[in-house]
């Protein structure tokens, strides 16, 4: 069973999200609060698998909540889902600086919300189709590139290890990465849990963002 934390600071928001992650028969809502504070207190208590926020709230806001549940130094880091609009660009990027595995369009269809949930849970993290671009871009444009500990990324990863951070840059899963590559799936798990502290990571979109911040692989047009 997957546990989830939602928060989100408008009542009639935070109850349709919790009753349509209550409704999938792998999902159980532990705890639906209004503001980051309680967000992160009750994720904490409970020992939650993701935590699916708005980034906006009053008092601790969802990005400094992320950085509390998943940031750099985190110990035992709980996976964060933001939910976002189109008109909070800036707040977008601070929190997947902050730590979070996945964004979701506030507008998505419930199976796709039920979908990330998974896909964040299992460790894959997420992102909505029409966000990716601008969101890949808008980081290496705006906010410039992390820096490297050696001079080329190939001098940092196996050659193994290069082959499945490109796959994971094209939005690959595991299991897709594995059949691309004839690796099964737990080999394919190992490499990543093995690259991500190199590069200084912590989940796969973070990775993924690093290939582009990186040149490992360009932004298509």
């Amino acid at each position: 069973m997957i546990r989830v934390v939602v928060a989100d600071d408008q009542p009639l928001v935070r109850a349709g999200l919790t009753t349509l992650l209550d409704a999938a028969p792998d999902i159980e809502v532990v705890a639906a609060v209004a503001d980051g504070r309680a967000a992160v207190d009750a994720a904490r208590a409970h020992r939650v698998d993701v935590v699916c926020t708005d980034i906006r709230m009053p008092g601790l806001d969802g990005i400094s909540a992320t950085r509390e549940l998943s940031g750099p130094g985190v110990e035992d880091p709980i996976a964060v889902l933001v939910l976002t609009t189109f008109d909070i660009d800036e707040y977008l990027f601070g929190a997947l600086e902050a730590g979070a595995s996945g964004f979701l369009l506030k507008d998505a269809e419930p199976e796709e919300l039920v979908a990330a949930v998974r896909s964040v849970a299992a460790g894959n993290g997420t992102i909505d189709t029409s966000l990716t671009k601008r969101v890949l871009r808008e980081v290496v444009t705006r906010r410039g590139t992390r820096p490297a500990v050696a001079a080329r990324p190939s001098d940092l990863l196996t050659p193994r290890e290069l082959d499945i951070l490109l796959l994971l840059a094209q939005g690959m899963s595991n299991d897709e990465i594995a059949d691309e590559l004839t690796l099964e799936v737990s080999t394919v798990k190992s490499h990543l849990a093995r690259m991500m502290p190199k590069l200084g990571v912590r989940s796969r979109l973070q990775a993924a963002v690093w290939a582009y911040q990186n040149r490992v692989v360009d932004l298509p047009d």
